[in-house]
């Protein structure tokens, strides 16, 4: 895998941070802006040609305008649509992620950071989708009266996800409760899935073996220790050959 995720990684919890802290009247355009940003990030880790790469940025970009002035509507659908593309951009996003890291063959710092921003990907996809949930339904999308916001519906999202079950915020529509299942649900397939693929390649490439180079060099050394070993003891054994050997005497030696 070739691709870098560190700044993916890190709008995306500025984003997540941005969308739990905001209050102000600008967090609609803004948070199209962060959209946009994360979707951008995501094209550039995709192997297309040039001309395609430029089409989905220039198409993304002008979607993104829209989307902008659909979240700064006072109508209700208008506000919705714009919701449906920050959950369709997240989801277009999430797919080019995880089909990047299935093909791993091995576990870098850059892998993990795709698998974790995979996971905050999800969930803030799902509170997008949540969110253009409550401007289509005619009724409350809470249970109770509970207040429906980003913030909210950010908190819902990821406690789904995680699978947290604490109860504050429940889904009264059953469309709403339909896509809750369906979150938890991915949420435990990721985690079943990626993590354990992870893990497995990791274990994997603790147990590869040395490169053949390796064995070579190793193989060479060895024959050149054994080739010096074999001439040291055919010299030690002419030594002691030759120092056996009787001498002549005087009289055989001549005058």
């Amino acid at each position: 895998m070739t691709g870098r995720y560190g700044l993916l990684l890190i709008t995306l919890i500025a984003a997540y941070l941005f969308s739990a802290l905001a209050h102000t009247g600008h967090a609609g355009p803004l948070n199209i802006a962060f959209i946009t940003a994360i979707g951008l990030l995501a094209l550039r880790n995709i192997r297309i040609r040039t001309s395609a790469t430029l089409l989905s940025v220039g198409l993304l970009l002008v979607s993104a305008i829209a989307a902008g002035f659909c979240v700064t509507s006072t109508n209700k659908i208008a506000e919705g649509i714009g919701s449906l593309w920050s959950g369709l951009v997240l989801l277009m996003t999430v797919v080019i992620i995880i089909e990047r890291v299935v093909r791993l063959s091995e576990v870098t710092v850059q892998s993990l950071y795709a698998a974790f921003s995979a996971y905050l990907l999800i969930g803030l996809m799902f509170s997008a989708f949540f969110g253009a949930l409550s401007f289509f339904a005619s009724g409350p999308f809470f249970a109770n009266n509970q207040p429906v916001n980003p913030q909210t519906l950010q908190y819902f999202s990821f406690v789904t996800l995680a699978t947290l079950g604490y109860g504050d915020f429940t889904a009264a529509g059953s469309l709403g409760r339909a896509l809750a299942v369906i979150e938890a649900l991915g949420g435990q397939v990721f985690l079943a899935t990626l993590v354990a693929r992870l893990v497995s390649l990791y274990g994997t490439a603790r147990r590869q073996p040395p490169p053949p180079e390796l064995w070579l060099m190793a193989a060479g050394w060895v024959n050149l220790a054994a080739g010096l070993r074999c001439r040291a003891g055919v010299r030690r054994r002419r030594a002691r050959r030759s120092r056996g050997r009787p001498g002549l005497s005087r009289a055989c030696r001549g005058p």
